[in-house]
């Protein structure tokens, strides 16, 4: 299996045309370099723009998506696989598995949740995989604020927040993220 990426993002496009187009540039490079995608399955928003980008090059996509949101988020049938599971729960457990490291573009509360998740698994030494944040349009600013006060106020490790990687270029994020993974 090829190694994969799973990137966390909005189920909406947002108002701000640049994350579409940095969620298409992320797919885009992802698949030229060999690399797969592990996403939340749908075909709506900026997932379904990174999925389709990453299959335009030919690229690998797996889809992880809960059934009760196959109706809501609409799965995509194109993907490479599609799996449907049970709960919220084993969708990220799943995701979580199924890749080499993780990248947050734009989204929702969803999006933050995953992020904080896969933060914390490292933290506890759950996981031990890369964390990159790709900050289009400066849309991270407020929560990467508030991670740098955590430290500041002795309640976050600087460890632990130097594990996110930062910027707002996909190519370098791409670059920083794959160099960490060791891969």
């Amino acid at each position: 299996m090829k190694p994969a990426i799973c990137v966390f993002c909005g189920s909406r496009p947002g108002k701000e045309p640049r994350y579409l187009q940095a969620a298409v540039f992320l797919g885009h490079l992802m698949a030229t370099e060999g690399v797969g995608l592990v996403y939340g399955g749908a075909t709506s928003g900026l997932m379904g723009a990174v999925a389709d980008a990453v299959l335009e090059k030919g690229g690998t996509v797996i889809g992880v998506l809960p059934e009760f949101l196959s109706s809501k988020e609409i799965a995509h049938k194109e993907i490479t696989e599609l799996i449907l599971v049970p709960t919220m729960h084993e969708r990220k457990l799943l995701m979580y598995e199924k890749s080499i490291a993780f990248i947050a573009l734009p989204g929702g509360i969803g999006t933050l949740e995953e992020l904080v998740e896969v933060t914390s698994w490292n933290q506890l030494g759950v996981l031990s995989k890369p964390i990159g944040i790709l900050n289009v349009n400066g849309f991270f600013d407020p929560l990467l604020q508030q991670l740098d006060h955590m430290v500041e106020e002795g309640f976050l490790d600087s460890q632990t927040r130097e594990w996110i990687e930062v910027s707002a270029d996909p190519e370098e994020l791409f670059e920083k993220i794959i160099k960490r993974s060791r891969i």
